[in-house]
């Protein structure tokens, strides 16, 4: 039996709280960052909500600017690669027609994941906190990282590390800061300011611990936000809230490849796709409910895409022709990879290129998820599971933290890991 793998240090406890001496960089549609293979702009989709009207839009983005490409990333936000020096005005005038921009001090703040199978309430929450947070001046002071998390009660959002959790699906939500074992209790029409009043909280908390925390879980003990004194914000601001001291949180899996009552998940393999299998999602989408929601784990929800008639089939078959996943099972499944080399100066290899080379051979949707790094900050590795842990080392691939294992051995060592390994703790 293998040891069990070592946490990341992304996501180990921390002793002593993080002290920063320089701002967030984080990426966004406006502030574009420098990568080997051109400009990137991240462009933020609160809940992963998208109009196809919106979705076409990105697509034509990624062709006008970029490299063909978009890559879904593991908040549900879309990004955009190769682009061109000098671009920035036209992207933005491009994205901001399309409603997807909103004002320049907000566009970086609006990481919003939501339950990608949630109904129409959890839609219009998601909504309301979104217009909430561009219409505080306040809130321009959290981190391109800091993370919303609204949870239709089944739990699979709530799993990703959120520093604000809303959940449920009744008329009394649940709001949690960071990792903390309780929560307090809103009405449902409350919760998305009770939300953005949490995110508030901790911007206090951030500035006078002085350590420019970006995330609730790297502020000191001393500093720590407290259930108690957020429910006394909550009832200064007219919210009445109950405070619950302990709450048994759930957790589900995320939707797999499928259908899922009415509506399809659709996987593109390691999260990319070019601008054509782009547009096929977005023609499947305009003929059924006119909607997509890019998910947290790198997939695509079509509302309405499994609902019985002459059309779904059809689409269905169009994005398997198009090379995306749209049964349970195979091997891309559980399988995730950071950008890699040629668009990372720090990485150490090209791990999709290598992940496509051996992912036939190295276990399926019944294993334990993996993730290929290029170098040891693991960027985009998965969140709420355990995971088999790759990452690219000078001399080769360490396999959850080993001495290198040589590329030819290395499929039946994934294949070993991904089904004997003692899960790591969610």
């Amino acid at each position: 039996m293998l040891a069990a793998m070592p946490q990341p240090p992304s996501a180990a406890s921390r002793d002593e709280p993080a002290i920063r001496d320089r701002g967030d960089a984080c990426p966004g549609a406006l502030r574009l960052h420098a990568a080997d293979d051109g400009y990137l702009a991240r462009v933020r989709i609160p809940g992963g909500l998208l109009t196809t009207a919106q979705a076409s839009a990105l697509g034509l983005a990624a062709d006008r600017f970029g490299d063909g490409h978009l890559e879904l990333t593991s908040r549900g936000n879309v990004q955009l690669r190769g682009l061109a020096d000098g671009c920035g005005a036209g992207l933005a005038e491009l994205l901001d027609g399309a409603g997807l921009l909103p004002a320049p001090g907000h566009e970086r703040v609006r990481n919003v994941v939501a339950s990608p199978l949630g109904g129409p309430r959890l839609v219009h929450r998601v909504r309301e906190l979104d217009r909430l947070l561009c219409g505080s001046a306040r809130a321009t002071g959290l981190s391109g990282r800091f993370l919303f998390a609204l949870d239709d009660g089944r739990g699979d959002v709530a799993a990703l590390d959120p520093d604000v959790t809303v959940l449920g699906s009744g008329d009394r939500l649940l709001v949690r800061l960071g990792a903390a074992a309780g929560a307090v209790e809103v009405a449902a029409g409350d919760a998305p300011r009770a939300a953005l009043l949490a995110a508030e909280y901790f911007l206090d908390a951030a500035e006078a611990a002085g350590t420019r925390a970006w995330r609730v879980a790297e502020l000191s003990d001393g500093h720590a936000l407290d259930g108690g004194e957020f429910a006394l914000r909550l009832a200064a601001a007219g919210i009445g809230a109950d405070r619950l001291p302990e709450v048994a949180w759930p957790h589900a899996q995320p939707p797999r490849p499928g259908v899922h009552g009415d509506a399809l998940c659709v996987l593109p393999p390691l999260g990319r796709l070019g601008s054509a299998q782009w547009r096929v999602l977005a023609e499947v989408a305009d003929s059924a409910g006119g909607e997509l929601r890019v998910t947290a784990w790198r997939s695509v929800v079509l509302p309405g895409a499994a609902a019985p008639g002459p059309g779904p089939a059809g689409g269905r078959a169009a994005l398997e022709a198009a090379g995306l996943v749209t049964v349970p099972g195979g091997p891309w499944q559980t399988v995730t990879a950071c950008t890699g080399k040629p668009g990372c100066a720090k990485s150490l290899a090209d791990v999709r290129a290598d992940a496509r080379a051996v992912v036939q051979e190295a276990g399926d949707a019944a294993a334990l998820p993996v993730h290929w790094s290029g170098c040891a900050r693991r960027c985009g590795h998965p969140r709420g599971t355990a995971w088999v842990d790759l990452v690219a080392t000078p001399d080769g691939y360490e396999l959850d933290g080993r001495p290198p294992t040589p590329f030819a051995d290395l499929a039946a060592a994934l294949m070993t890991a991904r089904t004997t390994t003692t899960p790591a703790s969610q």
